[in-house]
This record gives C-alpha cells, sequence and structure tokens, in this order.
C-alpha cells in the first residue's frame, strides 16, 4: 500500500477501506498532511505535527466537504503557526474551553442576580434567556463587540408584533405592527453593561463593550388621580366581592406601597399600638428594613384582616395556595379600572397619587422619599413639581405687596374734574 501520494480527489476516492484497521496516505506537497482511511469508508484530513518534542495530530475536516484543496490551504495556516512557535491544538482546546455567553449568563444569575430582589431576579433573566441569548448564547465572551451591543438594543428597542386583544379566537388573531420598547432596552443594556464589568473581574474580557451603549429617553409616567376618582375607587373597592384583593389595593393607596410589598406583608410586621409597619428588606426594592407610620385606617384594615385570616397564618394577604401569600390581583385590577371608569390608572399609580397628596398637604421632599422608601433623592425630586401652586401662592402673594394702589378720588376733586371737562 502506498503511504505517500500527491493527494487529490481522485486519490482520495480511490483509497480502499481495511477491514480491521485505520490507515493514512500523506500528501507530498504538505508535509503533516494526510488522508485517514477508516474501516466503515468514512475519510478525513489530519494534519501529523511533532510541538516541543511531543507527536500530535490535529483533525481538519472530513472529505469531501472539505476539498483537497481546501485541507491543504488550512494544511499550510497550520504548519506557519507551528513554524511561528504555536501549537494550533492547543489553541483549538483554549478556545473550545472558552467561556460563551451562555456560560455568563449562568454565572451571572448564579452569582449576582441570585443577591438581587426576587422580582428583579426573574427579570433580569428573563431579559437574557428570551432577549439576549437566542442572538448570543453560542458567542464566546471575547467576540462580542459595541456594534454587536448597538444592534441587539435597537432590535429590542423597535419592539415585536404582538397578537391582537381585539379578536381573543386563537384561530383568528392578527398580529398588530411592532410596539416600540425603548425603556427595556435601556434596562437591557444596563445589564448588559454590568454583566461585563463582572466578566472583566473574571478574567473573562479586558474591556466592557456596552460599558458606553446609548440610553434611550425615557419620559417618566406622571398619573394621579383626582378627588373625584379617588372617590369612584373607593366606592368599587367597598362594593367589591373579593375584599382580600380590595383590602391590597387600599393599602397600596394609604400608605403609598408597592403592590409587591402589601402582598407579601405579615401580621408580625404591624405595630398596632405604635401605628409602625416594618417592611422587611427581603420585600422592599431598597432591600434594607423601611419602616413607616401607619394611619388608623390601615390599622383598622389589619384588624379586619386578624378576623378573617385563620389563626396562625401569617400573611395579611393568604393566596389559595398554603403557606403562600396572594400572588397576583391582576384580572381584580382590570374589574376595578372598568367600573370606576379608570382604563389608564395603573396599580403603581395610587403610589404617585399618595406622593402628590401629601405635597398637597405641605410634606417636603426629604418626608416624601422616606415615606415611599427612596434610596436616592433623584427619585424623589419627580414631585418637585408639585410644589409649583404653593411656591406660586407666595410668589403671587409678594407681588401684590408692589402692586399699585387704586387712586381715591374725592367728591370735590371729583366737581373740579367735571368743571375742567
Amino acid at each position: 500500500m502506498v503511504n505517500r501520494l500527491r493527494l487529490n480527489d481522485k486519490t482520495v476516492r480511490e483509497q480502499i477501506p481495511e477491514e480491521d484497521r485505520a490507515y493514512q496516505v500523506f500528501d507530498t506537497e504538505i508535509r503533516g498532511l494526510s488522508i485517514r482511511v477508516m474501516p466503515s469508508g468514512e475519510r478525513s484530513f489530519v494534519m501529523d505535527y511533532r510541538f516541543a518534542g511531543r507527536q500530535r495530530r490535529m483533525a481538519i475536516g472530513r472529505w469531501p466537504e472539505w476539498s483537497v484543496t481546501a485541507a491543504r490551504e488550512r494544511a499550510r495556516e497550520l504548519r506557519r503557526l507551528i513554524d511561528e512557535g504555536t501549537d494550533p491544538m492547543e489553541e483549538r482546546d483554549t478556545l473550545r474551553e472558552a467561556p460563551r455567553f451562555k456560560d455568563m449568563i449562568e454565572r451571572y444569575l448564579i452569582e449576582h442576580a441570585s443577591t438581587l430582589t426576587p422580582l428583579s431576579a426573574s427579570d433580569h433573566k428573563s431579559f437574557l434567556t428570551k432577549l439576549v441569548a437566542p442572538h448570543w448564547g453560542n458567542k464566546l465572551v471575547t467576540e462580542i463587540t459595541p456594534h454587536d451591543v448597538t444592534k441587539l438594543l435597537n432590535l429590542i428597542a423597535e419592539g415585536r408584533a404582538r397578537p391582537s386583544k381585539a379578536k381573543p379566537n386563537n384561530r383568528a388573531r392578527k398580529l398588530q405592527g411592532r410596539k416600540p420598547t425603548p425603556v427595556r432596552a435601556n434596562r437591557v443594556g444596563e445589564v448588559l453593561r454590568k454583566m461585563f464589568n463582572l466578566a472583566i473581574q473574571w478574567g473573562w474580557r479586558t474591556d466592557n463593550p456596552a460599558a458606553g451603549f446609548k440610553k434611550r429617553v425615557e419620559t417618566a409616567r406622571e398619573r394621579f388621580l383626582s378627588h373625584e376618582e379617588i372617590g369612584r375607587l373607593a366606592e368599587v373597592l367597598d362594593a367589591a366581592e373579593d375584599q382580600r384583593a380590595a383590602g391590597i389595593i387600599r393599602i397600596c393607596m394609604l400608605t403609598g406601597a408597592r403592590v409587591g410589598e402589601v402582598r407579601q406583608a405579615q401580621f408580625e410586621q404591624f405595630n398596632l399600638e405604635l401605628g409602625i409597619w416594618s417592611k422587611p428588606a427581603a420585600t422592599t426594592k431598597q432591600r434594607k428594613i423601611h419602616r413607616v407610620p401607619i394611619s388608623a385606617d390601615v390599622a383598622a384594615i389589619v384588624r379586619r384582616r386578624a378576623l378573617v385570616v385563620p389563626k396562625g397564618n401569617p400573611w395579611l394577604f393568604p393566596g389559595d395556595v398554603p403557606g403562600q401569600p396572594v400572588k397576583e390581583i391582576r384580572r381584580f385590577w382590570v374589574k376595578v379600572q372598568r367600573e370606576a371608569d379608570l382604563p389608564d390608572v395603573r396599580i403603581h399609580d395610587l403610589r404617585h397619587t399618595f406622593a402628590s397628596l401629601l405635597v398637597s398637604g405641605g410634606a417636603s421632599l426629604e418626608m416624601i422619599g422616606k415615606l415611599l422608601g427612596h434610596s436616592q433623592m433623584q427619585t424623589t425630586l419627580r414631585y418637585a413639581h408639585l410644589m409649583d401652586s404653593p411656591l406660586r401662592a407666595g410668589v403671587d402673594a409678594v407681588a401684590g405687596m408692589f402692586r399699585p394702589r387704586p387712586k381715591i378720588v374725592h367728591d370735590a376733586d371729583a366737581e373740579k374734574e367735571a368743571k375742567r371737562a
């Protein structure tokens, strides 16, 4: 059997497999390149070489997927690397072991997202697995560029087509146009920036491709209920069949608390004698214990709940699953929106309304921030413009002092003026 030939497609095709062993036919043009013929008849190109005293064999590709010309060109590249002092197999093994973005997601969720609140951790996992992983999952962490980040965030900001809600019949559903989601793109960008900063700490990268991502303009939603709307909401809650969900909404309105904090509230958190609600760090967004004063109305709700909740159950609003609090009240809120004619009001808008009522009552921004549990003053400043009314009244009062007073005309002076006329 010939052990060395000038390989071409004809000579490769003519090789006859042996039943009990594989054999190689080396190329006469490129040192170390050979075609390996298996007993099954499969043929593949391999490169044999010595590096640092070790005999190495590296697979190039199967024939005929790889032609002889392509295999020979690849063998030349490998030979150049070897002559330059690089071991191609070691480079390939390093590349195989290099972390990919899916590995980065897994480590991020375990080491960082687990330290966030359950809701934030769930959001991050959803962003990464649904919006990012389908595009970058198998990419090497070192391959991702700032252009890749920009391209992905642009795609997320464009949104996606959504099923029309006007036709609930699944067979007749039509897709609506894309709904832009710029805020979501910003949130994903922030998560990516944090991930790549961690990747630098882990030694997976030396730079952060998401460091300077373009942040889209966000317009903070400001919806405050009027006194009339608050009255309609109260009437609907009083008449509601589900007083458990109604109680959650009432406490949101009366305390400015987030709905998640109210859903997970426990009886032991309330000191009714002192009128204090101590929210545990596990349920607050700022991850700190937050103590707030409560009104007599809130205390009355807690006492009523104590009468209807079975003894031994710690939850103020126990859910349908034993041992768990209420999970969600979306359907109840949709019904409330319809009956109270508040179609554009979210539950979170009750928190904004609470703040606006505090402002109208003369509360300072510092006081509002403490009651709402803001960790940054910048968050509270969104309510600063609500203080314009009392400020304007003060300005008008000062201006009134400098207005010219009307001239008082006496009767004698009036007669003189009339004679002159």
